[in-house]
């Protein structure tokens, strides 16, 4: 009796031993898990304590101290290099110099070190790092035009840069390529700039207890924060005269010379002076005077200028597009030259009219029914 009461005793110690492992095994790795996080690795290449450790799942608080908080961050800023004034029709590359205005404004304290040499040095060593802060790491800006005017080619628009440090010039500026319309109204155009990057929130020293986790030479923890703004480009756009074609009147002839009237309307911002307009025709058709004399044309002002064109004969029937460009004195008196202005016009076949020969033909037949007519009338009286 007492045997089995013995076995019974041993079975329920053996079973409650047994849970014990257990449950001791699963808090041990619910621990484990919980003090093995993922932390941004420290990005800095001067940091001759990386050694790969951004591949691993970093030590948490649990394996580290902060000693002080930092409080500032980058403060980025962006200006055009160069000219930003341009002419209508220009593609041009702007070069855009990204600077960090960024500062440390204070540290507070988070961790007393007391008298323990150690942790004071350690202390130290984390006020160095806490000085990198303000450094923007992974920088990519993207530039968007708001304006139809403007036009950001795709394969520029968007632009990287590794780091920027406070108060330091990047080796190279973001380049971006721009096409500017011929219709862009003068004024200023405000390109957007988003740039998103990250920056160091904090730092923590690293105890002797990472030395558990198979890690060594690792004397700090970095982690990171996401950052993000929008910055605005200014461009001018120039004021100049602009010119459109707004009327013609007149067709052209296959075989003919037909009066053509062209009105050119200034839609620009300023005079142009002493305006003189060129057409510029090829085969099959002519022009007896190609230069026509405008004269001084404000905005908002339109002249007629009349092209006398002759259409060879064999010419096909279609609409021509004819070049036209006026050439005139800006305010600063110097020639200019405006882009190409279409005058589109319609040929249309001659009427068909009859020539001296069919008349002579014509009279001839006729004289001959008459005679013949005349002959036979003068049989019958014989008869």
């Amino acid at each position: 009796m007492n045997g089995v009461r013995n076995r019974a005793s041993i079975m329920r110690t053996l079973s409650f031993s047994a849970f014990t492992a257990a449950f001791t095994a699963v808090l041990v790795l619910s621990l484990l898990a919980g003090y093995m996080l993922p932390a941004a690795a420290d990005k800095d290449k001067n940091n001759d304590n990386d050694d790969g450790f951004s591949d691993l799942l970093l030590p948490n608080y649990i394996f580290s101290t902060n000693y002080y908080d930092s409080f500032g961050t980058p403060d980025i800023y962006a200006s055009l290099l160069g000219d930003p004034e341009f002419e209508r029709g220009e593609t041009v590359h702007l070069k855009v110099n990204l600077v960090n205005k960024g500062a440390i404004y204070g540290f507070k304290s988070d961790t007393s070190v007391g008298t323990d040499k150690d942790d004071h040095s350690l202390s130290l060593k984390e006020l160095k790092y806490e000085t990198r802060r303000t450094t923007a790491l992974g920088i990519e800006a993207e530039m968007i035009s708001g304006t139809p005017y403007i036009e950001v080619k795709p394969d520029t628009s968007i632009q990287t840069m590794e780091s920027l440090f406070p108060g330091e010039m990047p080796e190279h500026p973001l380049t971006f390529t721009i096409t500017i319309s011929n219709k862009a109204p003068a004024g200023v155009y405000y390109l957007q700039l988003p740039i998103s990057y990250e920056y160091q929130s904090q730092v923590r020293m690293t105890t002797n207890k990472v030395v558990r986790l198979g890690l060594t030479g690792m004397d700090h923890i970095t982690y990171y924060a996401s950052a993000s703004k929008t910055l605005l480009i200014p461009v001018y756009v120039k004021a100049s005269p602009r010119f459109e074609v707004t009327e013609i009147s007149g067709n052209l002839v296959a075989g003919e010379t037909q009066a053509i009237d062209v009105t050119y309307k200034n839609t620009g911002e300023l005079t142009a002076e002493d305006a003189t307009v060129r057409m510029v025709v090829m085969n099959p058709l002519s022009i007896e005077q190609s230069v026509v004399r405008l004269g001084t044309i404000a905005p908002g002002e339109s002249q007629n200028a009349r092209f006398d064109i002759l259409a060879d004969s064999d010419a096909v029937i279609k609409t021509y597009g004819i070049d036209s460009e006026i050439k005139y004195y800006d305010e600063q008196g110097e020639i200019t030259i405006s882009d190409n202005l279409e005058v589109s016009v319609p040929l249309e076949e001659a009427e068909r009219k009859i020539g001296a020969f069919e008349l002579a033909l014509a009279g001839i037949m006729i004289l001959l029914i008459f005679i013949i007519v005349n002959v036979l009338r003068n049989l019958k009286k014989y008869e």
